[in-house]
């Protein structure tokens, strides 16, 4: 095959084309191979919408869903299990959760030289992870059909090796993430703080209700702010449930990409903006770089859409809790940049005046307030937000005065 000569640039000009298109990686090539839709955006107020299409390698309709900022990241899809039938068995070299968004079945878990086969039932709103590399069905036990989503890791290993055959075709088995013990997909509720954060964590492989279980009180978004992580199958993806109250929404706070937000619960509406238009975009002229999306139960948004990072906001719309499930793929706070045991702080839900990104309610855009107070009321719902937090502290450092004394004016 043959190649165009490469010229040298004259003196004065610089080599290369300057503007140029980002070309397909691997996985986007083989996402269109498959033969179903491609699912790009910063979110969809319900997944239900999302077209589908027959799924020949996995026996169901599906589609694959990649909203900005996750690219080469982590991917997702949804697939829809036929009325009484079943996805056909596969295995694969990378991890994935499923989340039930409707119906009821069961799955079934296996390694390649194990006769005993793990069996478990899932219903609307369960998660569950399966182990690295393991034979999995999904078998739907109702005559309507079964709608699920999955988060993977599929985009980091198949940019990485370039082979399908080793990523769907490979015999290792990884017995350290598998286990025959009759409990492997037991629920399992007792919390112990995770290794990096401190934060409460459940080690399940199983999360029957993601919809109504409980979760521990967290505070760090706003007030009565409930939150767990599930650890699943020895698993990198990482993943947390999350709960406001209702009536209060989250402190703005910005991070870079990866976290995809669903909405398992109630109602509600994510804003998004880049971080250099600052923590009062529509007060400083930038209100047409803030993104908006509203969801409902089954709905997503992209918590930073690419790029630097992005500040976002979440907001309880509804007369019920909202309840979201955070999915980040193998990208935890553990693995920010840096080298090991370098000294690191919980960012996202630190003040601007505490060295964090998170953006105190005294501070914020007064179009937050006025916009979200406006909805609660066509909901029919009222705000519970405590007027003292938008007040600013006392011993607010001198640099910050100026900008909460902006913000009052």
């Amino acid at each position: 095959m043959g190649h165009e000569h490469w010229t040298e640039p004259k003196e004065g000009q610089r080599a290369g084309f300057g503007k140029f298109k980002k070309l397909p990686t691997p996985y986007d090539t083989f996402m269109e191979s498959e033969g179903i839709p491609v699912f790009r955006d910063i979110g969809i107020g319900d997944i239900r919408d999302i077209p589908l299409e027959p799924w020949e390698r996995v026996g169901g309709r599906g589609s694959y869903i990649q909203l900005y900022g996750t690219e080469g990241k982590w991917g997702g899809y949804a697939v829809e299990v036929p009325a009484g039938g079943a996805l056909n068995p596969e295995k694969h070299m990378f991890e994935k959760i499923y989340l039930v968004v409707e119906g009821r079945g069961s799955t079934e878990v296996w390694l390649d030289d194990e006769k005993q086969k793990h069996v478990f039932e899932w219903q609307k709103g369960s998660m569950f992870s399966i182990p690295l590399n393991a034979w999995h069905r999904i078998v739907n036990a109702t005559n309507e059909p079964a709608l699920l989503q999955a988060g993977t890791t599929a985009p980091i290993l198949i940019n990485a090796l370039q082979n399908t055959d080793a990523i769907f075709d490979n015999p290792y088995v990884f017995r350290e993430r598998f286990s025959t013990d009759a409990d492997f997909y037991k629920e399992r509720t007792e919390v112990e703080p995770d290794p990096v954060r401190g934060l409460a964590m459940r080690r399940t492989n199983l999360v029957p209700d993601a919809i109504n279980c409980e979760l521990p009180l967290d505070n760090r978004r706003s007030k009565g702010w409930r939150r767990v992580e599930p650890y699943m199958t020895d698993n990198t993806f990482y993943l947390w449930i999350g709960e406001h109250e209702v009536g209060r929404y989250s402190k703005g706070h910005a991070h870079t990409s990866a976290a995809v937000l669903i909405c398992l619960k109630g109602e509600g509406y994510t804003c998004s903006w880049p971080e250099h238009c600052g923590p009062t975009p529509w007060k400083d002229g930038y209100g047409d770089q803030v993104r908006r999306v509203d969801y409902k139960q089954g709905g997503m948004v992209t918590a930073a859409p690419g790029g630097a990072r992005w500040y976002h906001q979440h907001f309880a719309v509804s007369a019920e809790p909202l309840r979201l499930t955070a999915w980040f793929g193998p990208h935890n706070p553990g693995r920010d940049p840096g080298p090991p045991g370098a000294p690191h702080i919980d960012y996202t839900a630190m003040d601007l005046h505490e060295g964090g990104t998170s953006i105190p309610y005294w501070l914020e855009d007064p179009f937050i307030r006025e916009e979200y107070e406006a909805l609660l009321a066509k909901a029919g719902a009222k705000s519970r937000m405590d007027p003292e937090t938008y007040e600013p502290p006392e011993d607010l450092p001198a640099e910050y005065k100026l900008g909460a004394e902006g913000i009052a004016g």
